[in-house]
């Protein structure tokens, strides 16, 4: 296989969730990504959305890159049919070579794991620690307490508004995947974009 147009980093839930939207926004994540010929980041795991975008990345013709912790292997059933499947031995290094492997960076529907990293590579983007792109893909309404909440601590004064700009939140995922992958900064190979979802 050619080298990937892009490799995307997404963060999402190992478990389903309640909606049958999650998991039609997962594969139509995942099938965005292989049909444009780029290349899924993600926790390695088989089960509920993550299993869902890699399977659909990997059916779609792109390349699936999982990492996962020892401990976790067993627990979220790490995904064997990944191109490559990294197990490290802590949630950091995860974290970290999830972060190194990417251009840019997209949450879907998920839990406090999918909330941890998200918040952990939007504070490393603020400190300009990286200067990749982030998403947030809202299915359903998800995450509007979320957004309400931030909306709240901008209006607190906690937060400002060039921080919650770091973040693109939006409800259509092609139009945030297409955002995110133009904006994921020099080096990128040109990507013809067009309508898959």
């Amino acid at each position: 296989m050619a080298d990937p147009a892009f490799s995307l980093c997404v963060y999402c839930g190992s478990r389903p969730g309640a909606d049958p939207a999650f998991a039609q926004a997962a594969q139509a994540v995942g099938r965005w990504i292989g049909a444009h010929g780029g290349q899924l980041v993600y926790g390695g795991g088989s089960s509920g959305l993550m299993g869902v975008v890699a399977e659909a990345a990997r059916l779609a013709g792109g390349r699936v890159v999982g990492v996962i912790p020892q401990t976790l292997v067993d627990k979220e059933l790490a995904n064997r049919r990944c191109d490559e499947l990294h197990i490290v031995q802590t949630m950091h290094e995860r974290k970290a070579m999830m972060a190194e492997r990417s251009d840019a960076f997209v949450a879907l529907p998920g839990g406090i794991g999918t909330f941890e990293e998200l918040f952990e590579v939007w504070t490393w983007r603020q400190l300009a620690y990286h200067d990749k792109p982030l998403g947030l893909l809202n299915v359903a309404g998800y995450y509007d307490g979320l957004m309400g909440f931030l909306r709240t601590s901008v209006a607190s004064g906690f937060m400002s508004e060039w921080q919650m700009d770091l973040l693109h939140a939006a409800t259509d995922a092609e139009a945030l995947l297409r955002s995110l992958v133009q904006s994921a900064g020099p080096g990128q190979a040109p990507v013809a974009l067009r309508s898959v979802i």
